[in-house]
């Protein structure tokens, strides 16, 4: 590791509140805000560099596709999980069954439960691989839930859907960044990257499996997924770009230059790093909650929430510190910038 986490928050992170809510949103590092204020700038000035620069986004496709241990060709880049699911979601035949965890992101379902013609099924999370059926053609769900921090047995859910022959698609959006993931299994993955991935919104992956790659028209195609896009910039596409390159979207370019310092932050420190450091401000966070006679969702995860006490996140930014509430809990989640100490300053608000 070439940083310590205690370098890197003096170094790339300027936020005046104790922050604990990357759930809801990462910080900027600020090398990527110096990223973003050249773009802008340039893009003022009226600059050649001020309109994006693709290879840069390739960077990106590259950094992300090392960070969940795939081939860069099978990323797709894109503005966001909705997005990406929807042309999942358009892929599948009428009829087909789409099983969901109840209470999952909205993104994960919405694109399904939209189409009249799809049998949409619920199931509770930690059931989701036993209710996986014969008529199951796709299973959605997010490897950690965004409203608790419940993990799901991505092992088990895989395994029934390879017996059933169902495929999978999994949202990596709270769990790229802090968690180690392989989305080499799985047939679909999504990912935001403006949480865990310290980039903006605007910036979010598709990745897809080379044989689920036929599964997927690209119905959203511009020029950018032709094969060589400068030469697909007027009339019909001559041919489409190989791989999953073929579902881009054109590039919101703000977020994908504040994407490539960010990515790299996180590959110089390293996942299983942050994983650890996340995890262990998480289980201070969860002891300090027992001694208090709170009783939070129970897992591992740095996204810890506490049913019944969502009426304290206004006290709680009152006094500086960041949090959600989310489905009737109140939701803190922690990440690389923080610390011991704004562990014990959450505590000490609650302890009131």
């Amino acid at each position: 590791m070439d940083l310590t986490l205690s370098d890197v928050s003096r170094a790339e992170f300027a936020h005046s509140t104790t922050y604990l809510n990357t759930a809801n949103y990462g910080l900027l590092p600020r090398t990527a805000l110096a990223e973003v204020h050249a773009l802008a700038e340039a893009a003022g000035a009226g600059a050649p560099e001020g309109s994006g620069d693709f290879d840069r986004v390739d960077r990106v496709r590259a950094a992300f596709a090392r960070l969940v241990g795939v081939a860069t060709d099978r990323v797709a880049v894109g503005s966001t999980v909705a997005t990406h699911v929807g042309l999942v979601a358009a892929a599948l035949p009428a009829g087909a069954e789409v099983l969901v965890p109840e209470g999952d992101f909205a993104s994960v379902m919405n694109p399904f439960v939209v189409r009249s013609d799809l049998k949409v099924r619920f199931a509770p999370l930690e059931g989701i691989a036993e209710a996986v059926g014969p008529d199951t053609a796709l299973v959605a769900l997010s490897a950690v839930q965004s409203a608790d921090g419940r993990t799901a047995d991505l092992a088990a859910v895989r395994a029934a859907t390879d017996e059933r022959g169902a495929r999978m698609l999994v949202d990596a959006t709270q769990a790229a960044g802090w968690l180690p993931f392989d989305a080499t299994p799985y047939d679909y993955t999504v990912t935001a990257g403006y949480k865990w991935l310290l980039g903006a919104r605007g910036a979010s992956y598709l990745t897809v499996s080379e044989d689920a790659q036929d599964t997927l028209t690209p119905l959203h195609a511009g020029w950018v997924a032709a094969a060589s896009k400068w030469d697909a910039t007027y009339g019909p596409m001559p041919e489409l770009a190989a791989g999953a390159r073929r579902f881009d979207e054109s590039p919101a370019f703000l977020a994908y230059h504040a994407a490539e310092p960010a990515l790299a932050l996180l590959e110089r420190i390293g996942i299983e790093a942050v994983h650890a450091h996340d995890t262990a401000l998480a289980a201070r966070y969860r002891a300090g909650l027992a001694r208090l006679g709170h009783e939070p969702v129970p897992g591992d995860a740095p996204i810890v929430s506490v049913p019944g006490l969502q009426d304290r996140q206004p006290q709680l930014l009152d006094a500086g510190v960041a949090t959600s509430a989310r489905a009737g809990a109140l939701r803190a989640s922690f990440h690389l910038y923080n610390t011991e100490a704004d562990v014990d300053r959450l505590l000490d608000v609650l302890s009131g």
